[in-house]
């Protein structure tokens, strides 16, 4: 099954202060069949986000008013299980630490292309299947002797 049938089902929200980008990928997933929404800032995101689930979120590092990082650990609270894409030009070990730590499941460098992103959510979609097909531990865990 090929990205797009997948993506079908999905929401989509890209949250980038950047009006090229945001139309750029807008137009193109929204061409493809894609229900895809883009907002300049982080606030606007929010605020989406307390209306209406979306499975994955693509989201700039650097945002007017509250930065990608921060927004992504608030998404944490209010969608812990979407996935989280971040778009930065200002990737560097401290970044992908942060982000690691902000629930941020990709990083994409800037300049980007489109396979980039499709080949991000493609692999973290997949990734997501897999775990949602695990079978649930029980058990007591690691006891103290």
């Amino acid at each position: 099954m090929d990205l797009f049938s997948k993506l079908k089902d999905k929401k989509i929200l890209l949250v980038d202060d950047d009006e090229w980008i945001r139309d750029s990928l807008t137009v193109y997933f929204g061409t493809e069949g894609c229900h895809i929404l883009a907002v300049g800032t982080a606030e606007e995101g929010l605020e989406l986000l307390k209306q209406q689930d979306y499975d994955i979120i693509l989201l700039d590092y650097k945002l007017p008013g509250i930065d990608g990082l921060t927004f992504s650990k608030k998404i944490q609270e209010i969608r812990p299980d979407a996935i989280k894409i971040l778009i930065t030009a200002y990737k560097s070990k401290e970044v992908v630490s942060e982000a690691r730590n902000a629930g941020i499941q990709d990083l994409i460098d800037k300049p980007f292309t489109i396979k980039t992103i499709e080949d991000s959510m493609s692999r973290l979609i997949q990734r997501n299947e897999k775990e949602m097909k695990l079978p649930a531990v029980s058990g007591r865990g690691i006891q103290k002797p």
